[in-house]
Order: structure tokens, then sequence, then C-alpha cells
């Protein structure tokens, strides 16, 4: 404990090691999505799904591990989804289909420059500023934007909201055991939170 205490400080800022593994199990289990559906994203870009399911796993948890040891936030990180699709069906995407066309290896080499700049303006504190002047109301909405757009996307899994050429999207066979349990799960999550449940998140996937 003397040591997690003198690496993290994790009494000082008022919490408990049983707190922090809860805690980022909970996060675990939150994210573990990424695992799977970045594979799935970007095989539509021609990529192997193996090869992404493992990139996936390691470059995440480098990151968390480098966040942790150097930065001592309490932040998970993983590759973001938005860029994903943007990756997939925008730059890679068939011309006929409104995409760009590149070959994944040429979408891949844009995104080794964007990371590069995007470390050089960090580094310089131009990103920083760059947020600054940023409208408030923007820079709120991004936080529920993203959690909107993977609520969308388990949805979109569960089997609740399905494709519709009409509409873009409808709701599900709800007749059907996956969707049944995906809105089983989100309510049941909901009301453990409601009465003060800390670690819901984690104990619903598990239950079932």
């Amino acid at each position: 404990m003397g040591r997690l205490e003198r690496i993290f400080g994790i009494q000082a800022a008022g919490s408990t090691v049983r707190r922090e593994i809860v805690g980022g199990a909970t996060t675990f289990a939150t994210m573990s999505y990424i695992i799977f559906v970045q594979p799935t994203v970007l095989s539509a870009a021609g990529m192997p799904f193996g090869s992404v399911l493992l990139a996936t796993c390691l470059a995440s948890a480098a990151a968390c591990f480098l966040m942790g040891f150097l930065a001592n936030y309490p932040f998970a990180l993983a590759p973001g989804m938005g860029q994903n699709f943007l990756f997939a069906f925008t730059i890679c995407g068939a011309a006929a289909m409104g995409g760009m066309g590149f070959s994944w290896q040429a979408g891949l080499a844009m995104v080794v420059l964007s990371g590069a700049l995007f470390l050089v303006s960090s580094l310089f504190g131009a990103r920083a500023r760059l947020v600054q002047i940023l409208p408030e109301c923007l820079k709120n909405a991004i936080g529920p934007g993203i959690g909107f757009f993977i609520a969308f996307v388990g949805l979109q899994w569960g089997g609740v909201i399905v494709h519709s050429p009409a509409t873009m999207v409808a709701v599900g066979d709800l007749t059907k055991a996956p969707p049944l349990l995906t809105l089983a799960g989100v309510l049941a999550i909901t009301a453990m939170m409601a009465l003060g449940v800390r670690s819901a998140i984690l104990i619903v996937p598990l239950a079932v």
C-alpha cells in the first residue's frame, strides 16, 4: 500500500484501493465494446479483423498505462469511434457511396501525419488555445454527443434499433431475446444507479 500511495497518491485523493479497482473494472466493462466494434468497422475498409483487434488491445493498454504512470490520471484511453467511421466510410469508402476511395494503407498514412501534427500542436500549446476559443456550448456538447453515439451503437448491436431504408433507423423486433435483454440491462443499470449502487455498470453485464 505504501508503494501504491507514493506512486498514485490514492489516499491523498480521497479514494481507496478497493474503490479504484472497482472503478477500473467498471471502466473496462463500459469500454470493452471497442475491442469488437473497432475491428468490425475497420474491416469494412479492407483491414484484417484479427490484426485490428490485436492492435486495438495493445494500443489501448499502452495508452492506459502511460496515462496512469506518467500523468497519474484515472482516465482510460482507447480509439475514438467517430474517427473509425470517418476512416472506414469517408476516407476509404467507395466513391460511389460518397467516400474518397483511398486504400486503407493510404488512410493509415494520413492517420500518422495527423497524429504527428496533433503532437506538435500539443507541444507548442496550439491545441489548448484552439480549445479555448471554441464556444462553451460546443465544448459542453462533446461529452454528451459521444455518449449518445455509444448508446446508439449499443442499441443497434442489441437489436433495439435497426436500419430502415425509409427513415434510416427503426425500432427492432422487441419480441426477440436480444432486444429484450438489452433493454432489461439498461433498465437494471438505471435503477441500480438511482439507488446508489456505484458498480451497477459492472454488475449487470456480469450477471447477464
